[in-house]
This record gives C-alpha cells, sequence and structure tokens, in this order.
C-alpha cells in the first residue's frame, strides 16, 4: 500500500510539474510533454497545398521537417480534395464529422466510404485518393515529415492557380 501512495504521489507530482507547451515537440531542442484539451487547438488557414476554405492546427512536431508530426485539418461543408497521393505512408482519424475517402486517380463519389468519427484510414505512399466532406469535418493526420501531396492532375494543385 505505502508503494503505491509514494507511486500516486510521484506521479501527481510529475503532472503538476509539466506545464500545457506550446504546441509542437520541443523547446530549445529538448523534448517536451505536450497537452492539448479541445478549446487549445489553435486553428489557423489551410496550407497552400490544399484548396481554400480549410484550417490547420499543427499538435505536435512540423510536417514540413523530418519528423514524425500531428495536424489536425478542419474541413468546412462541402469541402472537395481532388485526387492526389503522398510520399509516405497518411495515417488519419476521423475526430468529428465524416470523411469520404475513396482510392482512384478520379473523383467518383458514388466509390467513397463514409468513415464516421473514430474513423481510422491508413493510405500507402503514392496511391491515389480523394476526398470530400458534406458537414463540417475534423480529421488528425500523423505522419512522418516532410508531408506534401502531389495531385493527379497538375491543374487541381491550388498552388498553381
Amino acid at each position: 500500500m505505502r508503494k503505491s501512495l509514494i507511486l500516486a504521489i510521484a506521479v501527481a507530482l510529475g503532472a503538476c510539474a509539466v506545464s500545457a507547451a506550446p504546441q509542437g515537440n520541443s523547446q530549445d531542442g529538448q523534448a517536451v510533454t505536450v497537452f492539448i484539451t479541445p478549446e487549445d487547438v489553435a486553428w489557423k488557414d489551410g496550407p497552400p497545398s490544399i484548396p481554400k476554405g480549410a484550417q490547420v492546427a499543427i499538435l505536435d512536431g512540423d510536417p514540413k521537417k523530418d519528423g514524425i508530426f500531428a495536424m489536425r485539418l478542419k474541413l468546412p461543408a462541402g469541402y472537395k480534395i481532388p485526387p492526389h497521393f503522398h510520399p509516405v505512408d497518411e495515417r488519419l482519424t476521423v475526430v468529428s464529422g465524416t470523411f469520404n475517402v475513396a482510392q482512384g486517380d478520379s473523383f467518383d463519389a458514388s466509390k467513397a466510404k463514409a468513415l464516421k468519427a473514430g474513423s481510422f484510414m491508413k493510405i500507402p505512399p503514392k496511391t491515389a485518393h480523394f476526398a470530400f466532406v458534406k458537414e463540417e469535418t475534423v480529421v488528425q493526420l500523423n505522419s512522418m515529415g516532410p508531408w506534401d501531396l502531389t495531385y493527379v492532375n497538375a491543374a487541381d494543385d491550388p498552388r498553381k492557380k
């Protein structure tokens, strides 16, 4: 019993000693513990590589650099992402709403699988896929940087418009 009490006190003190870190995974090059509640999520305009209207929040790491990262995307109702692929595995968890996704080189909504909140998907590198949402939807990507996407049809790339 005494050992359990000492362990519980040590864990509680350790938790108190760790403050909520800013979003990102290091301070001065040192690893830090990251705690982010839904109210703490700092949304910004989405990256230029995806169609306008989405918002992004970097939770951990830096998608532009080598290494693990976690980011969330908030997609407005009616949002579509044309067929594209990534250089590494894409691991996505649906936080809220429904994320409709399918593999393929051309957008065909009838082929999409509806992933509801709590769903997970993993798509291998260089596998063409597309997505859309009917309602506001939040998804979380956990992957390795540098993160990028290549559109199957270059004319779909918002960076070129």
